[in-house]
């Protein structure tokens, strides 16, 4: 959608309109006075067939030039989506048990892994991208890095083990982001969290003071739960049922201001991340097209000026 950075140039349009109308009423009293001349004949052999409608295109692809030119004064541009400098994205993947459940294929731990790499490929090179596991504590595998490699690496090596400590995920998802270098700039560099998790949080800080902390730095949490509420896992000897804590994961997005998102099925999962890539860590910023009203006026300049002198040896 084409806007105008500078819309009050937007009145250099009146003063061709004032041309346009004048040459209008030029035209219908130049007409008027034609018709008194009585000698018809003689007017076809001094005025050649066609010469009127030529001279109008001419006039025609003039006043056009004039008021291109007029609407490029306005500065028109275009918005374009720009990755964020310095923009972050962190991964934080629940590892805990119950991501052995097999009520997603292959199961849940191994769908996680090949949507969170589908992810990864998603965002533009110029983010940097970190990855948080947690279970009964919450460890940084990769820090904030344009290394996809590495990233890649760490999604394919991550291990279950007990408990979910889904609440230290975000606290050390938040040092990960202030791990960021600065680049001169000030404040933390612009940043999300992803969080995707199967359970209830049985170990670490609340969910609550995550969400507080999160909030307070300014740092969207979306989450994902993921798996269905009739998965279980086998401990040991015993078969425990493992259904999925929506509500704690909704409130913990509502808080940060991120989005919350539910998936089911490993496609699902799949079209979460999706949908997800093309809303994280973007800005909307104008792209100038003044060159191109300066090229079609241009264009309709010349074609004014070379009608006139092919068709009456003068320039206009």
């Amino acid at each position: 959608m084409i806007r105008f950075l500078e819309p009050a140039w937007l009145l250099a349009v009146v003063p061709v309109l004032v041309v346009a109308g004048a040459y209008v009423w030029r035209q219908l009293h130049r007409r008027a006075y034609a018709v008194k001349f009585t000698n018809v004949d003689l007017l076809r052999e001094l005025a050649p067939r066609g010469i009127g409608l030529r001279r109008h295109v001419v006039a025609a692809a003039m006043l056009l030039s004039m008021l291109i030119m007029a609407l490029g004064m306005a500065r028109p541009s275009v918005d374009t989506k720009e990755p964020l400098e310095r923009a972050t994205v962190i991964l934080a993947i629940d590892v805990s048990l119950s991501m052995n459940a097999t009520d997603v294929t292959p199961s849940r731990i191994d769908a996680a892994k090949v949507a969170a790499k589908d992810f990864v490929k998603q965002l533009p090179a110029s983010f940097n991208v970190g990855l948080v596991a947690f279970a009964k504590s919450a460890n940084v595998l990769v820090s904030p890095t344009k290394d996809r490699a590495a990233v890649q690496q760490g999604i394919a090596g991550l291990q279950l083990a007990e408990a979910t400590a889904t609440g230290e995920a975000v606290f050390t998802s938040l040092e990960a982001v202030r791990s960021v270098p600065t680049d001169g700039a000030s404040g933390l560099a612009p940043a999300r969290i992803v969080l995707l998790s199967d359970g209830y949080r049985t170990a670490g800080r609340s969910v609550e003071d995550a969400a507080n902390a999160a909030a307070e730095a300014k740092i969207p949490v979306s989450t994902i739960a993921f798996g269905t509420d009739a998965g279980t896992v086998k401990i040991g000897n015993q078969t425990q049922q493992v259904p999925v804590d929506r509500q704690a994961l909704q409130q913990l997005a509502e808080v940060t201001n991120g989005m919350f998102y539910e998936a089911a099925t490993k496609d699902e999962l799949r079209q979460v991340y999706k949908d997800m890539g093309s809303s994280v860590g973007y800005k909307t910023e104008p792209r100038e097209i003044s060159q191109w009203y300066i090229g079609v006026a241009l264009l309709f300049a010349l074609t004014a000026a070379g009608l006139s002198l092919l068709w009456s040896s003068r320039l206009l």
